[in-house]
């Protein structure tokens, strides 16, 4: 079992930025690969960035070169560091451990932390 817990969510303008935490504890943290996802109002939830095992790191197109995604294993946290943020970025920003042993899907979810860009 793995316990996430979201934090640095809030109200900012366009424009600005936020970082975003994730402090995971119940488990092995280096061994699972870690994610953001989000979800606005009325729409479904989508991956924002995953930063694997081995730090491997992808991102949505909609958010590339304005996030960063990073993980400190000694503190069994991982960041999204938010940057150039839009009203569309908007949402709920969940953080998610996923791992894969043999043929079982582990997925841990956190409960979300609210992220709203306006002016």
């Amino acid at each position: 079992q793995v316990q996430l817990k979201e934090s640095g969510g809030g109200l900012v303008q366009p424009g600005g930025s936020l970082r975003l935490s994730c402090a995971a504890s119940g488990s092995i943290f280096s061994l699972y690969g870690m994610g953001w996802y989000r979800q606005a109002p009325g729409k479904q939830r989508e991956l924002v960035a995953i930063i694997s095992s081995s730090s491997t790191t992808t991102y949505v197109d909609s958010v590339k070169g304005r996030f960063t995604i990073s993980r400190d294993n000694a503190k069994n946290t991982v960041y999204l560091q938010m940057n150039s943020l839009r009203p569309e970025d908007t949402a709920v920003y969940y953080c998610c451990a996923r791992r894969v042993i043999g043929s079982t899907i582990l997925n841990y979810w956190g409960q979300g932390t609210q992220v709203t860009v306006s002016s």
